[in-house]
């Protein structure tokens, strides 16, 4: 009799100190796959990804227009240089409006076809840092070089 009372105390603690999963787990997984194929689940997109795009494009817009204001400063109160000045400034600001609406449309047509992936801007900023140091030096380097040959 002590034989068969073992063996069930033994069935007992291994199944306590088990490692594997009891098949009604929560952890299996609710659909199975064959291996090697994928689910195509649609992407969620949420209001606010149109309406940061958006923002984003504003923002922009208000940098261009703020540059354009500068450019027709210089271009009413300037001289000769301040005249050359405010058309890089234009050219430099009408650039910036081009390619911020390009990439707004870019940007919103990814996001209206759901297609995953990041939508950040890693060339802009810096192209735009560029334009405008180049524009400053430019309008730095006249404005010394210019007219008298010197300081």
């Amino acid at each position: 009799m002590s034989g068969v009372g073992s063996s069930q105390q033994q069935q007992q603690k291994q199944h306590i100190h088990s490692t594997d999963m009891p098949s009604g787990s929560s952890s299996a997984p609710l659909l199975q796959t064959p291996p090697g194929k994928r689910i195509a689940l649609p992407v969620r997109v949420e209001p606010k990804v149109f309406f940061a795009n958006e923002r984003t494009f504003l923002s922009w817009l208000n940098f261009t227009v703020l540059l354009g204001s500068l450019a027709i400063g210089l271009l009413n109160f300037g001289d000769r240089i301040g005249r050359i000045s405010a058309a890089v400034f234009t050219f430099v600001a009408v650039a910036v409006m081009i390619y911020a609406l390009f990439t707004f449309h870019w940007r919103a047509d990814r996001i209206r076809k759901r297609q995953p992936g990041p939508y950040d801007d890693r060339f802009g900023p810096t192209a735009l840092c560029v334009f405008i140091v180049s524009a400053i030096m430019i309008n730095f380097g006249l404005r010394l070089f210019g007219d008298k040959g010197g300081f």
